[in-house]
């Protein structure tokens, strides 16, 4: 779900970091998506009842989530974002190969439907950001960028895996992760991103953005 300080990003972003390349934000999202299939994919029995560091969501929920996400982004792509049955979040239920299943067909769906997309102005219908106008594609296919560099580390540190971007999709993510606006309503259930963290001097770029959206950079699984 996607809260106000998402949807106040909406004018936001893009007048900060200047509409991007179409061709190189489309490769750029995907590499993020992929990381996400490969994070996924190592999955083991009884993983999904692992906490993660997105507040109040164990795995089965932020995946859940995520795939939902990767439904709405292609409808919207292909211009039938307004439908909110695209956007539902349904349960995985406890199967692990049926859920990195559903997954991974619903990557495959948003990078082919992004793949369609010719014009940077194309049209998106992204309700859970806003019903009142619809949104240009790169500045929609930036949002899906940033949701999957943060959420590939979610993975990441729940399966206490490494996760570790290029300087190039890092270098990307860092100037939306500062236009995303700050405060109370990131407190919302249901919020993708909590209020910033202070960031720590001479952090490195994946622990600011981490910080910016609400993550702390040292966050650890409790033991089980």
């Amino acid at each position: 779900m996607h809260t106000n300080s998402e949807r106040n990003a909406v004018d936001g972003v893009f007048a900060t970091t200047g509409a991007p390349d179409l061709d190189r934000l489309r490769r750029l999202d995907a590499r993020a998506v992929h990381d996400s299939v490969a994070l996924v994919n190592r999955l083991a029995p009884g993983d999904l009842a692992r906490p993660t560091p997105c507040a109040g969501w164990d795995l089965a929920a932020l995946l859940s989530h995520l795939t939902a996400q990767h439904r709405g982004f292609a409808a919207a792509a292909l211009g039938r974002g307004q439908d909110l049955a695209h956007w539902v979040v349904r349960p995985l239920g406890d199967d692990i190969a049926t859920a990195v299943t559903r997954y991974r067909h619903a990557a495959e769906d948003v990078l082919a439907a992004f793949a369609t997309v010719d014009d940077p102005d194309r049209p998106f219908a992204l309700p859970e950001f806003t019903t009142e106008r619809t949104v240009p594609a790169a500045r929609a296919m930036g949002f899906h960028l940033i949701d999957y560099v943060v959420h590939s580390w979610d993975l990441a540190r729940t399966l206490d895996l490494p996760y570790a971007p290029g300087p190039e999709l890092l270098d990307a993510s860092l100037p939306i992760a500062r236009a995303v606006p700050d405060g109370p309503n990131r407190l919302a259930a249901g919020s993708s991103f909590r209020p910033g963290l202070p960031v720590t001097e001479g952090a490195g770029e994946m622990d600011r953005i981490l910080a910016l959206l609400g993550r702390a950079p040292d966050w650890r699984a409790p033991e089980r």
